[in-house]
């Protein structure tokens, strides 16, 4: 079985659903330690004023050691009614908008408590709308304890029975290839290349989250996802660009990119 990990992050870029389109399961890591300021609470659509940040406030005070999946949201701040205003003003105008409007309406509506059941709705919203399904398992119900970026990730493989796993491209930097090849299991790296599509507000901007896709090209987003690689006619500073979204690694986040500012990194 050909299996991928990443952490169940809020409104994911391109990158995440690539990983989906080659798994034949994706494993969402919601057991991993949570990371303040990176994609986990927080991503960017495309304004009229450029990328911005959608952001869900979370309690982070006295809990460093918190878990994705024991995150709470803070919702003494009016959250909802900003991301879903800042949606409604971006995309109002793109062609496919009104068609996905009525689930985000509704999403922007709940009282929503634990930010790992938001992400993971969303996911797998987009995941149906990109016709990629539902293959989807959470760390949490494998019953893995394991800590360390290539002990955890193991772990995992050895648990949903995996002959080859998919690494973000920064793995290379810390997966030890070695401890999979003892169990039987191939390591792959995502060659990750962003498609350039139609955008609203000028000037293409890659490694916007996944909505940015879906409003502009609807039913045909599964195709622009297929083509995401060298021959997707995206040129070179497209490329250089998202390459800087996808370099280095936080310690302690296994299969993890980096933030760095700017851009943020992503796995």
């Amino acid at each position: 079985m050909f299996v991928t990990i990443h952490q169940p992050e809020h409104l994911p870029w391109l990158g995440f659903f690539d990983k989906l389109r080659q798994a034949e399961l994706f494993v969402l890591l919601d057991t991993c330690q949570f990371a303040k300021d990176d994609f986990q609470n927080r991503n960017r659509i495309k304004t009229a004023n450029g990328p911005t940040w959608l952001t869900v406030p979370v309690y982070k005070t006295g809990r460093s050691d918190q878990t994705i999946n024991e995150v709470k949201i803070c919702n003494d701040r009016n959250w909802r009614q900003r991301c879903w205003s800042m949606m409604r003003q971006s995309y109002g105008r793109a062609p496919y908008f009104n068609d996905h409007a009525p689930f985000f309406a509704d999403l922007y509506r709940h009282d929503w408590r634990s930010l790992v059941e938001l992400n993971i709705t969303i996911i797998t919203y987009l995941a149906e709308q990109f016709d990629l399904g539902g293959r989807f398992v959470r760390a949490s119900e494998l019953g893995i304890s394991e800590r360390g970026p290539t002990t955890v990730n193991l772990a995992i493989c050895r648990a949903v029975g995996a002959s080859a796993y998919l690494s973000g491209r920064a793995g290379r930097d810390y997966l030890d290839e070695a401890q999979f090849a003892e169990h039987g299991i191939r390591v792959v790296y995502q060659d990750f290349q962003h498609p350039r599509y139609p955008q609203l507000w000028g000037e293409f901007a890659p490694a916007m989250s996944a909505v940015d896709l879906l409003f502009n090209c609807g039913p045909t987003s599964r195709a622009v996802i297929d083509g995401a690689g060298p021959a997707s006619g995206q040129g070179a500073s497209d490329r250089d660009a998202a390459s800087a979204h996808t370099t280095g690694m936080t310690r302690g986040f296994p299969g993890r990119a980096a933030p760095s500012q700017p851009p943020p990194g992503r796995v």
